[in-house]
């Protein structure tokens, strides 16, 4: 029985995407229309109508997953061990000392190659 009420539930959610595309091309629309009045109007108008809009499309079945998703990948960054500013910095200075080491090595061997090519070209 609860799968055919999902099945409804799912079956209606195109309309539910309409209604999130009437409502964003009604803000921008209304954004334009109502150009001359205050920017400050015309944001807080704005951040209304996405807020509608992503409140419906949060009750569509993608949008579900989408929030799970969202819930899931903030856990995981608080599972991440974060470098210490010790460890950051150590590393930091190891890249920057292999950069150097390896831009010199490139320049030598520019400099030994431009020198062969300019003794063979004469």
């Amino acid at each position: 029985m609860s799968t055919n009420a999902e099945n409804k539930a799912g079956a209606l959610d195109w309309l539910k995407w309409l209604i999130v595309a009437a409502l964003l091309a009604g803000g921008v629309f209304a954004n334009w229309y109502y150009q001359d009045e205050m920017l400050l109007v015309r944001v807080v108008g704005l951040l209304t109508t996405a807020a509608a809009a992503i409140l419906v499309a949060l009750q569509t079945e993608r949008g579900k997953a989408i929030w799970a998703l969202l819930k899931e990948s903030r856990t995981e960054v608080r599972r991440v061990v974060w470098p210490s500013n010790q460890e950051t910095t150590q590393t930091t200075m190891v890249v920057l000392l292999l950069v150097v080491i390896f831009a010199l090595i490139l320049w030598g061997l520019d400099s030994l190659l431009g020198w062969i090519v300019s003794s063979i070209i004469g």
